[in-house]
């Protein structure tokens, strides 16, 4: 596992206020990673939420038993709360569980999952964003993660975006209500093409009706595609870093979803944000960042679709 990460030299008097959520699961390796970077933010308040070990994997028991061993060393001033399953509920049901819990207790507060490893200044941007944008309905979110590739999207410390990324994120409880792990609302909104108000393009409207489709038939084990549909059901933005803050270490064969180890986004650089941060003075979608996203990610670029095309015209002709 290699880190292409830029050291922190990230200095702060600033006091960590806001309670983190630690969603763990199998990996003591990368829980360890990721709790001393949570042990040097000193948070005053740690939930830490574990699904429990699947039966089909002998070993696991014992590797969920030590991350939760790990992820609950507090020697900090800090009061720990735990949500442990004994049985596995999969993704889509423990990390939502695990989110209805940490919002039933706290107003407000940032996320980390066992492979998501921040940058020290990742904590104290959540939070002064927290209280920034407290009773700004138009924000659902506050991310962690930047997939610009050093792209320069904005002068100041973060723009908003249509796209929740959610590899180390914040949030409130005011935005979390409208989650729903069923997707109850989904089958009305297609019906009502509401994608149409989001879309740029075609493309967009196919992808993310494919995603929702499968994730309220089950087909997916996911809680995320939810909080996405919960965001753009109230129109609502997300905040994005300039810089990225948040690095992913799960990228690996055994991940539950992020399998591709060679994937640009795997392990990517983390850099820090500079204080006092530099607040924008409009609440207006990034479109160029977004739609740059949207070609790396969620679309097939027009180039290899193209080819892609050329090459079965050559092979229909040579038949």
């Amino acid at each position: 596992m290699t880190l292409n990460t830029i050291k922190s030299t990230f200095v702060t008097d600033i006091t960590l206020t806001s309670p983190v959520l630690f969603l763990i699961f199998n990996r003591p390796e990368t829980t360890q990673m990721v709790f001393s970077a949570i042990r040097k933010a000193k948070p005053p308040r740690l939930y830490v939420a574990a699904d429990g070990s699947r039966s089909d994997y002998p070993n696991e028991a014992k590797d969920c038993e030590i991350a939760r061993s790990i992820a609950t060393k507090v020697d900090w001033d800090c009061e720990v709360k735990t949500l442990f399953q004994d049985q596995n509920l999969g993704c889509r049901l423990a990390v939502s569980g695990a989110l209805d819990w940490f919002f039933e207790q706290e107003t407000e507060g940032i996320i980390l999952e066992d492979d998501c490893l921040p940058d020290q200044s990742f904590f104290l941007f959540c939070q002064e964003l927290l209280e920034q944008y407290r009773d700004d309905t138009r924000i659902m979110q506050i991310g962690g993660t930047n997939f610009q590739f050093g792209k320069t999207r904005t002068n100041y410390s973060y723009y908003f975006s249509r796209y929740g990324h959610l590899w180390g994120w914040a949030s409130w409880r005011r935005a979390w209500s409208f989650y729903d792990e069923k997707m109850k609302q989904w089958p009305t909104a297609k019906q009502n093409e509401i994608l149409l108000h989001w879309a740029d393009d075609w493309r967009f409207i196919r992808y993310w009706k494919s995603i929702f489709d499968k994730t309220a038939s089950g087909e997916i084990d996911t809680w995320c595609s939810q909080w996405l549909f919960a965001c753009w059901s109230q129109n609502g933005l997300s905040i994005v870093p300039s810089v990225n803050l948040v690095s992913n270490l799960g990228f690996s064969k055994e991940a539950t979803h992020t399998t591709f180890d060679n994937s640009p986004l795997a392990n990517m650089s983390i850099k820090t944000i500079k204080f006092p941060m530099a607040h924008p003075n409009l609440v207006v979608r990034n479109w160029k960042a977004d739609r740059y996203v949207e070609c790396q990610q969620f679309s097939r670029p027009l180039l290899s679709r193209l080819l892609r095309k050329f090459l079965r015209l050559i092979r229909w002709k040579n038949n």
